[in-house]
């Protein structure tokens, strides 16, 4: 075949193993796509794909373990044995390889899978569908042969990703595509050439008809790579974040003065940017993203017109980043925790709100797992305004008043007393009342700590029996509506 050049990458034995199988038999087989690119680049392949003139059932005859459930003619051929050593040096997948048949494909009505499938005997078809030139490179590892009809090294070798064939046509069959040329460039460290993002520009609408759960979560990949804001720079100018978080875009040209030196825009890039060159957690990065998304909505002229205000803007931006994650079709726990880091990424920086009853508050909102989360959110918004880190001595300050804080009860599983010692002492059946007698020694706790001893809360139980459920009730909500009061006044 021409356009093959000798070469000998390293290939785990059971992938090995899969292609000796298919070739030993008589048939073609090569490892294709993107486990070829990741070899060449020397990063660790996430998926093995192997690609062979065998149809599904003649795969499926050739081993003892498969799995054959889609339109597309790909056999998963399990992996079984694989020992720890080697899970641990490749990794999970070499469990599941997927096996597909050379094929053709044509029209795609939902802008996302071929109608009509035909399998071929000719590598040379299947290489022709494939999506970037990068990802249409094909490995026989039997004659350390690498076939590349397109130039895929010499991409590889510019840091570059151009479409197989034309780019309109591409992204016509695959909307979805435009997302993961960014995702790429932004994982690889590639760019795209201006012909692709030209093309991107001219389909971004195309977009709208993929399912809003594959876009999520390539659009989750672009904030959990190595280069986020590169990646949001570029789907904002190729007019794609519009029809994925359209309120971000909000935030270009408003202007914040006071400590930031950069517009609401480009805070949220370099905050979204440092929280993943520190490897934080994606709802971490996810929280940068959006933790000033009200700002737009709350800016208001402050003194003399030198300064904005933005009262209450982390309150506008936990609904906001609710709405939008839960437009995207988020889990509700990672709703529900970028919710909570929104709400409370203020709380660091204001000094007059620093006690300790109020350091165990915003504890008791985040949870104890998550308040030094909270705290490295503190620091990318820090960085994200063009400032260099937090004071060592405000920084120490924080850390110190967390740790003490810690110490001390913010959850009622944390009391010195459950709800079966509860019953005990009052003689109560299992019910609300229970819950509403350790929610409201909690909010005790919370402001004197001092009182989460055995001795105290059993009889601070005997005292809280006397009194009726709905008065229990309105002890235990009372920080909870003091906090509702302080949200509506800054609204």
């Amino acid at each position: 075949m021409t356009n093959s050049v000798k070469l000998k990458l390293d290939v785990p034995r059971k992938i090995l193993e899969i292609v000796e199988t298919l070739q030993n038999n008589g048939f073609l087989a090569y490892l294709v796509g993107g486990c070829v690119r990741d070899s060449l680049i020397g990063r660790q392949p996430k998926d093995w794909d192997i690609t062979t003139n065998a149809t599904p059932e003649q795969i499926q005859g050739l081993f003892p373990k498969t799995v054959y459930e889609n339109e597309f003619g790909t056999v998963t051929v399990i992996n079984e044995q694989v020992s720890p050593e080697t899970i641990k040096q490749w990794g999970e997948t070499l469990k599941n390889v997927e096996v597909t048949p050379f094929r053709t494909e044509a029209n795609y009505s939902d802008r996302r899978h071929p109608d009509q499938i035909k399998f071929s005997d000719k590598l040379e078809d299947d290489l022709a569908r494939r999506d970037f030139i990068i990802n249409a490179l094909a490995y026989n590892p039997a004659e350390s042969q690498l076939i590349d009809l397109y130039g895929g090294v010499g991409d590889i070798k510019d840091k570059t990703i151009r479409t197989v064939g034309k780019a309109d046509l591409r992204f016509s069959e695959d909307a979805l595509r435009m997302l993961r040329a960014i995702r790429l460039a932004c994982e690889l460290g590639f760019t795209c050439n201006q012909e692709l993002l030209d093309s991107i520009s001219r389909n971004s609408a195309l977009l709208k008809e993929i399912s809003i759960e594959r876009v999520r979560d390539e659009f989750v990949k672009i904030i959990d790579s190595p280069e986020p804001m590169k990646g949001l720079i570029l789907i904002h100018q190729t007019g794609l974040l519009q029809y994925i978080s359209p309120e971000l875009e909000a935030g270009i040209g408003v202007e914040q003065k006071g400590e930031h030196i950069y517009d609401v825009w480009e805070h949220t890039l370099r905050a979204t940017q440092h929280a993943s060159g520190k490897n934080y957690p994606l709802h971490v990065k996810l929280a940068a993203l959006f933790h000033d998304i009200g700002k737009p909505k709350t800016r208001r002229s402050g003194l003399k017109g030198k300064e904005f205000t933005f009262y209450g803007h982390e309150v506008v931006g936990e609904r906001m980043a609710v709405k939008i994650m839960s437009r995207l079709k988020f889990p509700n726990k990672e709703i529900e925790l970028v919710q909570k880091m929104v709400r409370n990424h203020m709380f660091f920086a204001d000094p007059d709100k620093i006690t300790l009853s109020a350091v165990r508050r915003v504890i008791a909102n985040v949870g104890p797992e998550y308040i030094w989360d909270l705290m490295n959110l503190r620091i990318c918004d820090r960085i994200g305004m063009g400032r260099p880190k937090e004071e060592p001595y405000r920084l120490r300050k924080y850390e110190s008043m967390i740790e003490e804080a810690l110490r001390a009860p913010t959850s009622v599983g944390m009391l010195k007393i459950d709800g079966k010692r509860v019953m005990e002492v009052t003689r109560e059946t299992p019910g609300p009342k229970i819950g509403h007698i350790l929610n409201a020694l909690l909010e005790e706790a919370l402001e004197n700590p001092d009182i989460n001893n055995e001795v105290f809360l059993v009889k601070r139980v005997g005292e809280l029996a006397k009194l009726s459920e709905n008065e229990l009730k309105k002890l235990a909500d009372k920080g909870k509506d003091k906090k509702e009061e302080v949200e509506q006044q800054e609204l």
